[in-house]
Parts: structure tokens; sequence; C-alpha cells
């Protein structure tokens, strides 16, 4: 199933035009949503169910959402089947999370993947489920990471997404802030991640879609979405995650309203340092569960 997305015209004309053009600033020859030639298949997955009306996440729900996203992505009909195509038995995992209070990484998926991972028959002593202070030899020693963590708009890269989610393994995450974060891509690149991301989980049950200033929150902006977004290519889980997010900033304002400052760091992942597809036109979207106002 590929699902419609805009063309290079219309995406630069939408609501992520200012995020995309962001890349002019830079000075890139590139064309402006070049990259890899090679489509990544993500999904999208719905369930209206999956949160109680305080937004108490189910934990059999998510589980059947995360393992339905997976079979989906890999094209086999056994959750277990999948994850071992993942993980194998002498893999040391790294489950990287998002602990910010305010919108944070549900146990409830993390224990999903945890279990998961041991049913591909990982060493449970040998998985490890973590955010902040992984600089250092242990979780240097992983040979596989899962990554997940709520999306939500960013004081200083436009949004908090996968690839901003690996700033904790550097010593020194302010310095990466320059021109807007603008070569977060580049942590991709780092010794101690390259080549061991299996899986991306972006989080969209309550996504955060405006704010202003450092460490904003305010409830008002944020929506039951009730959604995960689910691919092994990180740069094309959040195109598709910043995508939504724009369109629900213009439905809630009811004009076009660009993220401040823009997301370039999804797109210079892209066309600048060539670790995923940011071009929507080259992401296969699969759209399962709930399909009502899914903005994309």
């Amino acid at each position: 199933m590929r699902s419609k997305f805009y063309t290079r015209r219309e995406f630069l004309k939408g609501s992520t035009s200012a995020a995309v053009a962001g890349a002019l600033y830079m000075g890139s020859t590139s064309p402006l949503l070049a990259g890899a030639n090679a489509r990544s298949r993500v999904v999208l997955i719905r369930n209206s169910k999956v949160m109680n009306p305080n937004n108490v996440v189910n934990p059999d729900i998510i589980r059947e959402m995360l393992d339905e996203a997976v079979i989906t992505l890999l094209g086999v009909t056994d959750p277990v089947k999948a994850w071992k195509r993942l993980i194998k038995p002498q893999d040391i995992v790294g489950i990287k999370t998002n602990v910010w209070r305010n919108l944070a990484t549900p146990a409830e998926l993390e224990n999903a993947i945890k279990k998961r991972v041991v049913d591909a028959g990982a060493d449970e002593n040998k998985i490890w489920i973590e955010d902040r202070g992984i600089y250092n030899e242990k979780y240097n020693n992983t040979t596989a990471l899962i990554n997940t963590r709520p999306m939500r708009t960013h004081h200083w890269s436009g949004v908090g997404s996968l690839i901003k989610n690996y700033i904790t393994f550097v010593p020194n995450p302010s310095a990466w802030h320059d021109d807007t974060c603008a070569d977060l891509g580049k942590l991709l690149e780092l010794p101690n991640v390259k080549g061991k991301t299996r899986l991306n989980v972006l989080v969209m049950l309550t996504p955060l879609f405006n704010g202003t200033g450092p460490h904003h929150f305010n409830p008002k902006y944020t929506w039951r979405y009730n959604g995960l977004i689910v691919g092994t290519d990180m740069v094309a889980c959040d195109a598709v995650g910043v995508t939504i997010l724009q369109n629900k900033r213009k439905e809630f304002f009811g004009e076009d309203r660009p993220l401040n400052p823009p997301p370039k760091h999804i797109f210079l992942a892209d066309t600048r340092h060539g670790l995923g597809t940011a071009d929507l036109s080259k992401i296969e979207l699969i759209k399962l569960g709930d399909q009502e106002d899914l903005l994309i």
C-alpha cells in the first residue's frame, strides 16, 4: 500500500515549507529533497483505545500495536519471527528511551519492546533501558539499539525527534546546538552508535505541537493522536512525524504556522549526511488502524 504524498513542489509550498527551506540557508548545492534512491518503509499505526480517559496507556493494546507495526514493516506474520530478524541472541541491546518528565516514553511501550527483545533470544541481563548518562563504556558496548521517544516541539531544534534522542550518546550535548542543531544527523555516525539501530518507534500518542522557550510544555498543545510511527529508517520516521505535527499546527491555528526554529536537522540528515530518507515521495507509508484525522 503506497500512501499519497506531496510532490516536491507541493511539499515546498505546504505546511513543512519552513522546515525544508531551512536547508537552503546552509548553502547546500544538493537538490533540496535529494537523498537515497531506495524507498523507505514506515508504518503508522493508531488505536483510539490505547489510552483511557486519563491518558493511561493500556499495556496489552500498545503491545498489539507494536507487534502489528513490526510484522507489517518486515513482511512476516509472527511477531517473534519478526523480532528475530532484528535481534540476535548474542546481541547486547540498548533501548534508548526518553524520560522528559512532561512527555516521556511510556513504560508500557518500553516493557513491550523489552519483551520482544527477550523473545528474540537476547539475554535479559544484557538489555538496558536508559536515556541520560549513557556516555560510558557499559553502553558503548551495545551491539543493537532500539530507539524510542515521543515527538514534541523543541526550543533548540524545532522538534525533539528520534534523531535528537541520540544526543545523550555524547558527553557534551549542548555543543550540538549550533545553527538550531542542524547537524544532529552526525550523531548516527558516532562510533558508539553507527550501524547499531535496528528499529525506531516514534511515539505519537499525545504529541506536543507548539511551545515557546526552553523546556516548554502546555497540555493545551497536545492531542490524542493515539499513534506509533515505526521503521528502520530513523530519518523517514522523523519526516513523517514532523509532517503530522505541522499539519496539526495548521489545523489548530487555522493557517500555516511553520515550526520555529525549523527542524532542518531531519532534512539535512538526508541531504547533507545521506543517513536516511526525508523526501516523502520516497517513503512507503503504511497506515494501520484508525484512519480518522490522520493529518498525512
